[in-house]
């Protein structure tokens, strides 16, 4: 084998994954690259998602926080234990049993034999669905079996509320319920499918669920549906996961069982109205409590609120309660028997508050969002944390509310019904009121939270002037943030679409601005989009430029983490022309560096060179150090695009020595990281393996796995380079494996690449030939054009050795084609050294002298030395050939130098075996 095979795939190797795997600076631009990799339409993805999720092992662990951007990994948190990737479903989400649960023996032990008869027959389960009128006790009854048969579905129960027939509130969208259950069983969130085709990315989003779920046993209770075309793409693949849905509607499906449920049989109600009420037995008057019951309907919703109302009372008897019913019911007479039976119900209990627990009930009728805890219910009522708590409390005991795990609470439907009836009584004003409220309460808390999310010297959203002062909860570090916003988020959102429709424009901006840290991190983008359009149409209502800039630059940043680039650079330029309009330097920095950044990742080097210049220099006049750090750490990037080697270094140096002044420690790993690619590609190999080591240390430190896994490869290209290809593989099999257990796709391409050329070195060209055909398929699949160069190159190499000179010739080509577009001058001297290798093992000497002379002049103009040092290899071997010259020779002993200098002994030791055999 020739040294010109034997040496190659270093140092356009490095270039490539530099030009994909390098961190830019900014923490919250870090998803970028994921966005980068899902460039083809997610339809593909359907077709592939269950056979690749399968392979890649994507059962991560739960994680929240940004990656750097330049690794579409999934969202590491640095300072959490979450569990180790690769675990199975673990997630128990279901409330909490109910301890006064009335017997339903038929209808539980029908499920429960319907149950265990499929799966003792290896049969798949079928859905069950559980339908009944409003207030019989579905959701209780698939909760209660749901813990009977846990340990029948020992792989997670689950418990999903679709909000199908929630007064003011939408029905949740199938696409939003899939996103919620990957990420809460463990899928990151930037690996969840998002584009702009809703159909395509449910259908994705669907695909991963059922392969999520494949050959799992697990329990999962969607409630309150409002149609089957709405749970349908929530279904499990697998026969073996149960699902029990809850309805009002009769669900029509072929596969379904339906499990009805009714008013408690009269002596049932009975029963549960004892077990309410506190008192004795004895002391009751069962014929009464049959009438008393019967009242309500023998519904367990309305018993249960008339069982507290006696317990509270200790001097009625059943009697006086059933008088006090009756006439509430008569007061009802233009309601329909059913409503009239429900209302009473409620309003008795209602009229027996103390007047403060009224009013908080009242408020509660306002709440956009699913659950409350303390906090928000002190902003809603304004009033203190300690007496929202009593209020919270007092209406639980009373069964007028529900309560969730985590202290938080919720309304059953009929009783938000019943809440939103009493407080409309307080007119559009009052509503108003509540609602701005608890959005300022958010905006108060966001801002505590956005401490810990905004990275070290970047400017958080401010706490508008006319917040006030709130309670907020105890937030204390970055894990107690990320908690808070992933528990509110959906309530945030809900208060924000609110807020839009009582054309509160200026708290739809605020809040949006509040949310943007977070949802940069964590996704899922496409809800993150919705959000910013939402903010944008506001801003042009309000006709606040500064605002409508604001709202775009987010737009644009989240556009390009879903690799839209068109869309983003549209926003992004637009937020640029708003920011100049109106003054704003900083927002104008801050939408230019980017812009610069999709230009890059577009390779549109010149445009990308000139906005991070032009932003650098804004940040300047500012004194924005970590503005600095950001554009000159991208404009590093753009410069080693472009091999212009001592620019990169030297732009790079200044922002990591900025990073480091500002204590950013992923700002500095990343600048490491890429200084590491660059002097690699300059020769300086010990250099780049002390700048490897340096930002890998940075990353275990911070407990992201993707990222030392990014540094992990680069060091095996560095081991490589220089002769180590054991050391080689045991890293880039250690890099393949965090990726593999973390399903990030791209860096899992890249570790594959790598092994494909340590086959090739090492003689194996079958299996290199396999690797780097799966390495070249994922890249194409994410539209990774740096990806597919670097594999068709190395392609180009083995098809060669295989003897397939044709094929060879066309990946050449093509990986030249694509090299000269993004400006990869050194990846392009690279690929022409391969081809001249290639043409002279055909005997085409000629021909191969040229495609080395061309690989040393690129080589030598860009101060490449690795490919100088092959070129002049290639061309004193072809030399030699022809007639043994002195002059080859002397071209030859240059190669050596070069070779030791670089310290590829290896190289350097084979070329002069050469001379010695031909001297001998």
């Amino acid at each position: 084998m020739t040294i010109g095979v034997v040496a190659g795939g270093g140092a356009v190797t490095t270039m490539l994954v530099g030009l994909v795997t390098n961190a830019v600076s900014d923490q919250s631009r870090w998803p970028s690259w994921f966005g980068w990799m899902q460039r083809h339409p997610w339809l593909s993805f359907v077709m592939l998602g269950a056979v690749l999720v399968g392979l890649t092992g994507l059962l991560a662990a739960l994680s929240d926080v940004g990656a750097p951007e330049n690794g579409p990994g999934p969202l590491v948190r640095p300072d959490d234990s979450s569990g180790p990737p690769g675990a199975v479903l673990v997630l128990r989400s279901l409330p909490r049993d109910a301890a006064t649960f009335v017997d339903r023996t038929a209808e539980l032990e029908r499920l429960t034999l319907l149950v265990g008869a499929s799966q003792e027959s290896g049969e798949a389960l079928p859905v069950h669905v559980i339908d009944g009128m409003p207030g019989v006790g579905k959701t209780t009854f698939a909760v209660h079996a749901g813990h009977l048969l846990s340990e029948r579905f020992p792989d997670g129960q689950l418990f999903v509320n679709l909000n199908g027939h929630t007064t003011g509130r939408s029905p949740v969208q199938a696409t939003e319920a899939l996103a919620s259950l990957l990420a809460a069983t463990g899928v990151p969130t930037q690996q969840i499918p998002v584009g702009d085709d809703v159909g395509a990315v449910t259908e994705a989003r669907a695909a991963m669920w059922r392969s999520r779920l494949a050959d799992k046993r697990a329990l999962l209770i969607l409630d309150n549906a409002a149609s089957y075309r709405q749970l349908e793409p929530l279904l499990p693949g697998g026969g073996g996961c149960l699902v029990l849905v809850t309805s009002r509607k009769r669900l029509a499906a072929n596969e379904e069982v339906v499990l009805a449920v009714d008013a408690l049989p009269p002596g049932h109600a009975v029963d549960l109205f004892m077990r309410l009420s506190g008192r004795p037995a004895d002391s009751l008057d069962r014929t009464v409590l049959e009438e008393l019951v019967g009242l309500s309907g023998n519904l367990p919703l309305g018993v249960s609120l008339l069982a507290a109302r006696l317990r509270h009372h200790p001097s009625w008897s059943a009697e006086d309660l059933r008088e006090r019913l009756v006439q509430a019911r008569d007061r009802l007479g233009e309601l329909r028997a059913g409503e009239r039976e429900v209302a009473a119900t409620f309003g008795l209990s209602y009229a027996d508050l103390p007047v403060e627990w009224q009013r908080f009930f009242r408020c509660l009728g306002f709440y956009p969002g699913a659950d409350i805890d303390a906090f928000a219910g002190a902003a809603l009522a304004s009033v203190s944390v300690a007496e929202a708590s009593r209020c919270l409390d007092a209406l639980y005991d009373d069964h007028l509310i529900d309560e969730h795990p985590g202290s938080r609470y919720r309304l059953h439907d009929l009783l938000r019904d019943y809440a939103r009836g009493l407080a409309d009584e307080g007119g559009h004003m009052e509503h108003v009121e509540t609602v701005q409220r608890v959005c300022g309460y958010y905006l108060a808390v966001l801002a505590v939270a956005n401490r810990y999310i905004v990275r070290s010297g970047a400017v958080a959203p401010p706490v508008p002037d006319d917040v006030l002062q709130v309670e907020s909860p105890p937030m204390e570090s970055r894990t107690a943030a990320l908690g808070w916003l992933e528990n509110e988020r959906p309530n945030v959102l809900t208060c924000i679409r609110r807020a839009n429709s009582l054309a509160l424009y200026d708290v739809v901006i605020r809040l949006a601005a509040a949310m943007a840290p977070f949802l940069r991190q964590a996704g899922p983008w496409d809800q993150a989009v919705g959000l910013h359009r939402t903010a944008v149409e506001a801003a042009r209502h309000t006709g606040d430029r500064r605002a409508l800039a604001g709202a775009l630059a987010e737009l644009g940043v989240v556009r390009r983490f879903m690799a839209a680039y068109p869309e983003a650079v549209d926003a992004l330029n637009q937020a640029v022309e708003l920011y100049d309009a109106v003054g704003n330097r900083r927002g104008k920095a801050d939408a230019l560096n980017q812009v610069g950044i999709v230009w890059y990742l577009t390779a549109d080097n010149d445009a990308a060179a000139d906005a991070q210049t032009e932003a650098l220099a804004l940040y300047r006049r500012l004194g924005d150090r970590l503005g600095q750090a950001n554009a000159l750490a991208d404009l590093g990037m753009v410069r080693r695009q472009t091999s212009k080697f001592a620019a990169a270094v030297e732009a790079q140096s200044e922002a990591l020595s900025i990073y480091q002044g500002l204590d950013d420690r992923y700002g500095e790993a990343n600048s490491l990281r890429d200084l590491g690619i660059v002097h690699c590609l300059m020769g300086e190999y010990d250099l780049a393996a002390q700048r490897q080591r340096e930002a890998f240390d940075i990353y275990r430190a911070l407990d992201d796995r993707t990222h030392q896994a990014y540094a992990l490869n680069e060091l095996g290209v560095l081991r490589r380079v220089t002769g180590d290809l054991a050391a080689a593989r045991e890293v880039h099999t250690q890099a393949l494996q965090y990726y593999t257990d973390l399903g990030e796709r791209f860096g899992r391409a890249n570790s594959v690449r790598h092994l494909g050329v340590l086959d090739r070195m090492s003689g194996n060209a079958a299996d290199a030939s396999r690797l780097l055909e799966e390495a070249l398929e994922t890249y194409r699949d994410l539209g990774s054009r740096g990806g597919e160069a670097a594999s068709l190159g190395e392609l180009g190499v083995v098809r060669g050795i295989l003897g397939e000179d044709e094929g060879a010739v066309q990946a050449f080509r093509r990986s030249l084609e694509i090299l000269r577009q993004l400006g990869d001058r050194c990846g392009e001297a690279e690929v022409l050294n391969h081809w001249g290798t290639l043409l002279r093992t055909s005997g085409d000497l000629a021909a191969a002298r040229g495609r080395y002379e061309q690989a040393l002049s690129l080589a030598r103009a860009i101060h490449c030395p690795l490919e100088e040092a092959r070129a002049l290899e290639g061309v004193g071997r072809c030399d030699w050939t022809v007639d043994g010259s002195t002059q080859a020779g002397e071209t030859l002993r240059e190669a050596i130098s070069v070779y030791r200098q670089l310290g590829a002994g290896s190289a350097a030791d084979e070329v002069e075996r050469l001379l010695v055999s031909r001297a001998g």
